[in-house]
């Protein structure tokens, strides 16, 4: 007697894979979507920097010829100086949307800064787009870092202006908002707020761009027009001050960017002015604290050229020990942040405990520590620096002590 079924075997089942959850899957989804960002956010710095360093090494090979003429000789220096002006702004746009840079909150009527400002993004989007600005029907103020909120607003200038194909009306308005809508799955947030809106008449974006809008070096633009890097400083800078950035956007009927600050009252306004430089010579001796032996001699010989006297220790600890032999021997304390044991920045706050009258100066080219503490009170000299900015900190920092 045969049979089509196959007989199955004693003791064993046959067991089915269970169909993955819909949680499960949208996980794996997201986790493909991280990854595909991560792979475009390092393909893109990679092909920058890949381009910027290579107008530095060529130049630096070119320097080496005896022979070369003076005129091409300053046009090869004057291209490391300003190919390394580019690459500091590269850093500093990923870490705006890293919500990583070092902001210096200032607290600012939005009206008056987006009327100060609103010539610079009349001749940056051109004279075919109509510029209309309607400011708060009162002061609206915010702490928030005033350079990089004129450069969201100079960012989101830009790509309207792009929409629009250089031809159409772009609004700007500031207003109160009694809350923080609901953004990207995050809940609302009650409160006060000023929001700054901008709106253009141009193309407008499917839901597919909308997605991927404020992800670093994504971009719509042709090859060498962009570089996908000026929606995610907005994005990063309105994260990081404690806000949100909204997008509404309809394929033809153009796109308004909204930005959202915490609201604040006034400051209180004080009489204090600047002091004006003099011209003196430099002069004082100074700690340097950096763990980067490279970095810490570099920064030695900048410092001797500028007339100080100099003593370079490799960490924190060193630093104090130095100062507790020897503490009246220094004018300044120059110090890096990122460094093992004793960061910068405690390290900064212990001398303000026990020498309260020795002047700190920080540099960093990235910080946790100072993106979580924009209020710790010294001052601060990003990474790349240049000599000048070096010399006019100090000469800050020993007039605020």
């Amino acid at each position: 007697m045969s049979s089509s079924r196959r007989p199955r075997r004693p003791g064993c089942a046959v067991i089915s894979p269970a169909p993955a959850s819909k949680t499960a899957l949208g996980g794996q989804v997201r986790q493909m979507q991280k990854l595909e960002a991560i792979g475009q956010l390092t393909g893109g710095v990679a092909h920058d920097f890949n381009n910027l360093l290579t107008v530095i090494r060529s130049s630096a090979e070119l320097l080496r010829r005896p022979s070369l003429p003076e005129a091409k000789r300053e046009r090869y220096l004057d291209a490391i100086a300003e190919t390394a002006d580019r690459a500091a702004k590269l850093t500093a746009q990923l870490l705006a949307f890293a919500r990583r840079q070092t902001l210096k909150p200032t607290t600012f009527d939005v009206g008056a800064r987006i009327a100060s400002v609103a010539d610079m993004l009349g001749a940056i989007v051109g004279g075919r787009i109509r510029l209309t600005v309607e400011p708060c029907l009162a002061p609206c103020f915010v702490e928030a870092d005033a350079s990089q909120f004129e450069t969201a607003l100079v960012n989101m200038a830009v790509n309207a202006r792009d929409a629009m194909d250089g031809d159409g009306d772009l609004v700007i308005r500031a207003y109160e908002a009694a809350s923080l809508p609901a953004l990207r799955g995050q809940g609302a947030h009650e409160g006060a707020f000023v929001a700054v809106s901008i709106t253009d008449t141009g193309s407008g974006m499917s839901p597919r761009v909308l997605d991927q809008i404020f992800e670093p070096f994504f971009t719509t633009k042709d090859v060498g027009k962009g570089t996908g890097l000026g929606l995610s400083q907005v994005f990063g800078f309105a994260k990081q001050s404690g806000g949100d950035v909204d997008v509404e956007s309809l394929e033809g009927e153009g796109s308004t960017f909204t930005l959202y600050l915490p609201q604040v009252d006034a400051a209180a306004e004080t009489e204090a002015a600047d002091a004006v430089e003099t011209a003196a010579d430099e002069h004082g001796a100074i700690l340097i604290v950096e763990d980067n032996a490279e970095v810490g001699d570099f920064a030695r010989q900048l410092l001797q050229d500028l007339g100080y006297e100099t003593c370079l220790v490799a960490n924190g600890q060193r630093a104090i020990a130095v100062l507790e032999e020897r503490g009246d021997a220094f004018d300044y304390v120059f110090t890096d942040v990122v460094m093992p044991g004793i960061s910068g920045l405690e390290l900064a706050k212990r001398i303000r405990s026990r020498w309260p009258g020795l002047p700190v100066v920080l540099t960093s080219g990235y910080s946790q520590v100072l993106a979580d503490d924009a209020h710790h009170g010294f001052p601060v000299l990003q990474k790349p620096y240049a000599i000048g900015e070096l010399g006019r900190m100090l000469r800050s920092a020993r007039r605020a002590s």
